[in-house]
């Protein structure tokens, strides 16, 4: 990497570290730290849902998949428009109506401590290792940029990313989510063109490529996967309890449904845009074996990206797929503090909370970076992640869903469903292949995962309605539920000012870059224009929201006094 590069990459990362520190004072308490006050805009936590998410893997997972098989990473990727738009109908209001602070708490309203205890032990194991496999995309990413070790960037990543996270709480997630995005946006509207230019236009790419690169399935990823992989979307973004915090940590339902939304038109978009680069590296170099193809992305940045600008989307590129790790350390950390340590200490305060939760958000961190070094280990990031997919998607993610809707399942019923569907899941995965030489393709592993629980919980629901009783957990969940106020009732000025601080620190983050962008545009010898006008529209909607907000920030201090 030229000097330059390396030097965008140290600029924009204490950018964004800096951001994510600035809100060190805004969690206050439990409420403040873990979800915003709840009362986070819609916009806001609808672009952060779509960074946990997406950069979970994009550029190496899907952009792996993407280079060995063409259009079909983007098939996968659709099913997360279509789970965003029934999430935005049907579930994610439904959420924020809960007035819960995390799905764990959620579920101890419904079914009780003990049924809480269980399920949170099993998620908490369970984000330990997925957490993991967040962070080995971003060494990934590092290592075929930079040349540096694979072991090397876990750890000083896996530190970094826990320096803001620990101390920011949600803002700081958010925050940074939106920075990413902005960043990733102007990167890749000046990738796409220029990896055009480079193979040669439009028609030169699809008469190289593959004869089969553009069907929209293939015997691996057939349509079969495709609707147990939309399945298992539908429950992972409704049903995770990182992503249920985005839903809870607006002002109403109507909010909560525009996120949904927001989610799903994005995911519309997004995925062919995202997926062109490693597509066309693939027909300009298609020697790329094993892991190699995990760098494919990254592989087309330096192609054509001018100097500077490969710096920006790397850093961009690292801080997108850090984003989930932000989210599953801020949600996992909130669930130990707020479900665990509280009610081992009912009365401690919220300071000590919000202490514990930094506590263990660090600890947490520290397993993650344990984890993410064992993935090459494991069959590289593709094969866990498809497999963590399928083992824990269906099982951990639907029974919270399902309780939304039915007054009739019980804490027995939903631990049945999830530990039993585990067991089956590692069964097939696991035993039978090494006890009986009998294992699952791709498809078959992922309609197991997620269809198995499925009729798991209809049975019991239709056994449980036939008996025409209702429970008396969901008697006490009643009327826990109607003591809760709608959180637009509970909005202080001091929420009002969080957010206003955290509109302004968005604006000097995106008015910062465009300054960095229009900087690049200077010295670029390729790509110029495009460089200067969309890094123009950077600097100009960032100075907007600096100045608006600021405004709106003096006239609160004029009318207080």
């Amino acid at each position: 990497m030229h000097i330059i590069d390396i030097s965008v990459v140290v600029i924009f990362s204490l950018l964004i570290i800096g951001c994510g520190l600035s809100f060190s004072a805004a969690g206050k308490n439990m409420k403040s730290f873990f979800s915003a006050g709840g009362a986070l805009p819609w916009w806001m936590s609808g672009l952060s849902l779509f960074m946990s998410f997406f950069s979970a893997g994009t550029f190496v997972v899907w952009g792996a998949i993407a280079y060995k098989h063409g259009w079909v990473a983007i098939t996968i990727q659709w099913t997360m428009c279509l789970a965003g738009v029934l999430i935005a109908l049907f579930i994610a209001p439904k959420w924020q109506k809960t007035g819960v602070l995390t799905a764990a708490e959620f579920i101890k309203q419904r079914l009780g401590l003990n049924v809480q205890r269980t399920y949170t032990y099993i998620f908490l194991l369970i984000a330990s290792f997925s957490t993991g496999a967040f962070l080995y995309p971003v060494a990934k990413i590092v290592e075929v940029a930079t040349g540096l070790s694979l072991e090397y960037t876990v750890i000083i990543l896996g530190l970094l990313i826990l320096a803001y996270t620990a101390v920011g709480g949600l803002w700081a997630v958010i925050i940074t989510d939106i920075l990413q995005f902005v960043v990733l946006t102007a990167a890749v509207l000046i990738v796409v063109p220029l990896s055009f230019e480079a193979i040669g236009g439009i028609e030169n790419f699809i008469d190289k490529a593959p004869d089969d690169f553009f069907n929209l399935v293939n015997d691996e990823y057939s349509w079969e996967f495709i609707f147990a992989f939309g399945l298992y979307n539908l429950f992972f973004i409704a049903g995770n309890w990182s992503y249920i915090q985005r839903f809870t940590s607006v002002k109403t339902p109507k909010d909560a449904k525009k996120v949904g939304g927001l989610f799903a038109i994005l995911y519309l978009i997004c995925p062919v845009v995202w997926m062109l680069a490693p597509m066309i590296y693939r027909t300009m170099n298609p020697n790329l074996v094993g892991f190699e193809s995990e760098g494919a992305y990254l592989q087309m940045c330096k192609e054509v990206l001018p100097v500077g600008m490969l710096g920006l989307m790397l850093a961009g590129m690292v801080f997108a797929t850090s984003s989930s790790i932000n989210t599953s350390l801020n949600i996992a950390a909130g669930v130990i503090s707020n479900d665990i340590y509280k009610n081992i200490k009912p009365d401690a305060s919220q300071a000590t909370l919000v202490k514990v939760g930094r506590i263990a958000t660090g600890v947490l961190g520290l397993i993650t970076i344990i984890v993410a070094l064992l993935i090459p280990l494991l069959g590289g990031v593709v094969e866990v992640v498809m497999t963590m997919a399928a083992l824990t998607g269906g099982p951990l993610f639907l029974p919270p869903i399902w309780l939304l809707f039915s007054r009739y399942q019980t804490g027995k019923t939903i631990l049945i469903t999830t530990i039993f569907s585990l067991l089956v899941n590692a069964f097939f995965k696991f035993v039978s292949p090494w006890l009986f030489d009998f294992s699952l393709d791709r498809a078959q592993e992922m309609m197991i995962g997620v269809l198995f629980p499925v009729l798991m919980l209809t049975v019991f629901e239709l056994y449980l309605r036939a008996q025409r009783k209702t429970p008396a957990c969901y008697e006490n969940y009643l009327v826990e539920l109607s003591q809760i106020k709608p959180t637009a009732e509970l909005i202080t000025p001091e929420k009002s000012a969080d957010n206003n601080h955290g509109t302004r620190v968005l604006g000097f983050g995106i008015l910062s870059t465009g300054a960095i962008m229009l900087s690049l545009a200077a010295i670029a010898t390729t790509g110029k224009i495009e460089i200067t006008v969309i890094s123009s529209g950077i600097f100009i909607l960032g100075g907007v929201l600096v100045f608006k907000f600021r405004s709106k920030a003096v006239k609160g201090l004029i009318n207080e006094q």
